[in-house]
């Protein structure tokens, strides 16, 4: 399947670089999953003294999900940890679909496809580490942010320009409407 790069998309090029394979897979995506440590935080884990868990998530990337689900693009995480903080940003964002404390992360993607009645090439997930391989190796559109561990960059279909936490998950939204013929419409909005 080709990319649906219509008019107002020529006008509103990709900043990075994606390829026509990569564009043609994230022309087909459905379900966006992302895990959380790594990929929408730098994977670094802030304890208080009082044991409060705190993590620091980048505004462009939530940005970036805000834009796919207004283009109809289902969005959810998978991670192994559980964190009320994650539960505040879910919310923020309006995830739907959230599996937290998932140490075996493929039975909740399988899960969750089989309930939106998606085939593995509609859904697409964005990775840092060799625990999110078994998902990788089955979604049609496997990414991985740029520090990610190289085994997982070995098998992603695309890797992010940004590390994790740094708008790497934007750069993958981006992408996907890009493909799917929505991001120069989404771009121009804000020139109006």
């Amino acid at each position: 399947m080709q990319s649906k790069v219509n008019s107002v998309d020529s006008a509103f090029p990709l900043p990075f670089d994606a390829g026509e394979q990569v564009l043609g897979l994230a022309a087909k995506v459905r379900l966006v999953l992302f895990d959380v440590d790594g990929v929408l935080t730098d994977g670094r884990l802030v304890l208080g003294d009082d044991g409060q868990e705190y993590k620091a998530f980048n505004s462009k990337d939530g940005h970036g999900i805000k834009m796919l689900q207004r283009h109809g693009v289902a969005t959810g995480i998978i991670t192994g940890r559980s964190s009320r903080v994650v539960e505040h940003r879910v919310l923020d964002l309006g995830i739907q679909h959230v599996y937290q404390g998932r140490q075996e992360k493929l039975p909740a993607y399988e899960e969750l496809l089989a309930k939106l009645g998606l085939a593995h090439e509609q859904a697409a997930f964005l990775g840092d580490d060799v625990v999110d391989l078994p998902i990788m190796l089955q979604v049609g559109l496997a990414a991985a942010v740029q520090n990610a561990h190289p085994l997982a960059k070995q098998h992603a279909h695309w890797v992010t320009p940004s590390i994790g936490g740094y708008g790497a998950a934007r750069e993958l939204c981006e992408l996907i409407l890009f493909a799917q013929g929505a991001y120069g419409a989404e771009m121009q909005k804000y020139l109006r």
